[in-house]
């Protein structure tokens, strides 16, 4: 398929909506919903959740080769996802009564459940679109269209968390996925059905490692994660103890959600002229230039930070967009199209996960060691909070840029 058409897009990308609804109110309104809920101590909360996303980060690159060992079941793949993520995720917002003595295990398993069919979903549906085309100019069209729709998930996602009961989150997720699973299902576009891949696992991932753009590809995306997942981990630390504007939180997070769905066709456009690689690395500059002020910004200046989100938003419209599709460049460039696409985006969402996972492995340890405390008033550990927040981020996005720079990616 060269150019889907406006309908046919809408029907693939829709499906990024419920899909994006899922992880922001498992962090957001899961720990608190438990410990008032049923007591659970935060601890064990965490702990739940540190071992649920071990496990699912693990098995992602499993799922992916799984797939294209069964000729890139990506359509049967994401049946299979839908009741698995239903199950999941009713089960971990109405755990039954009779389970109340055991709720902690209950919480794990639905956790599990829920990780597991997310994963399962997403390299289903990724895998799906990079296999419909390899125009450069298509390429950047689907994946723009299923990022905003996973943008406008977000939000509706963080709107219901903050200002309705689960039972509410529950209906929305249900009825908007079942919705849209029906519109990708029924009328997306779908990829040609290759021949079974004939490695095994261990043959898939020497595949991958033995694609030299996609080594280089790897390396800028873990290396620009990590600089975009940092000031998302410290982001209320920095709102609230540096800038003191706690009640602008939310807003703040709206104006940097909308400002990257808005960026979107921008993006598009660009890297349809000039390619994906040049459009991201102008992105990653223009994050680094933007980001950069936070540092220096101090208590109330709403303008401000407002104008960062802003264009830091739009920055993030690039980073979501372009990545995903300049993969899929790399897979047609190594002529594994509509063979490898599982293993390809089964390590890519490992990736993706660790890059969460490295971030507050580096930013929290660090900002202690630099003596910040949450709450804390002290102007010398409210500077690391702002090192830690626009600076460290700032650093690993050049490093980033310079490697993107540097990259043989410019030709695919």
């Amino acid at each position: 398929m060269n150019s889907p058409s406006r309908s046919q897009l809408f029907n693939y990308a829709g499906f990024g909506l419920p899909l994006a609804m899922v992880a922001l109110p498992i962090y957001v309104l899961v720990p608190q919903f438990y410990a008032a809920q049923f007591g659970l101590s935060l601890a064990l909360i965490g702990g739940a959740l540190l071992l649920a996303r071990v496990l699912d980060a693990f098995i992602d690159p499993l799922i992916g080769v799984w797939l294209d060992r069964r000729g890139g079941a990506y359509v049967s793949g994401l049946q299979w996802s839908l009741p698995i993520l239903l199950l999941g995720f009713i089960s971990l917002f109405h755990p039954p009564e009779a389970f109340a003595e055991v709720v902690f295990f209950w919480f794990l398993c639905a956790m599990i459940t829920v990780y597991f069919g997310f994963s399962l979903a997403s390299i289903a549906y990724q895998s799906w679109g990079a296999a419909l085309t390899q125009s450069r100019a298509q390429r950047t069209r689907i994946t723009g269209a299923r990022e905003v729709a996973g943008l406008l998930g977000l939000i509706i996602a963080a709107g219901l968390s903050s200002a309705a009961e689960p039972a509410w989150l529950t209906l929305a997720f249900v009825l908007t996925l079942l919705f849209t699973a029906w519109r990708l299902l029924a009328h997306a576009p779908r990829p040609a059905r290759p021949p079974r891949a004939e490695p095994g696992t261990l043959g898939s991932w020497q595949v991958l490692r033995g694609n030299r753009k996609f080594r280089w590809l790897f390396a800028v995306f873990m290396l620009n994660g990590i600089a975009a997942a940092i000031p998302a981990t410290l982001f209320l630390f920095f709102v609230n103890d540096r800038l003191l504007m706690a009640q602008y939180a939310g807003a703040f997070l709206l104006l940097y959600f909308i400002a990257g769905a808005a960026s979107m066709p921008l993006w598009v456009a660009l890297a349809k002229n000039r390619g994906e690689r040049f459009a991201w690395l102008w992105a990653m500059l223009l994050a680094i230039g933007t980001f950069v002020w936070a540092y220096f910004l101090g208590a109330g200046e709403v303008a401000g930070f407002a104008l960062i989100c802003l264009l830091s938003g739009a920055a993030l419209g690039a980073d979501l967009a372009l990545p995903p599709a300049l993969l899929a460049a790399v897979i047609g460039a190594a002529g594994h199209s509509s063979q490898h696409e599982g293993a390809y985006f089964g390590v890519w969402n490992w990736a993706t996960k660790m890059n969460l996972a490295l971030a507050a492995g580096i930013a929290l340890p660090a900002l202690q060691f630099m003596g910040y405390g949450v709450g804390t008033t002290d102007a010398n550990s409210l500077h690391a909070l702002a090192i830690g927040y626009a600076v460290l981020p700032c650093v690993l996005k050049i490093m980033a840029a310079l490697l993107l720079w540097r990259s043989p990616l410019s030709g695919v």
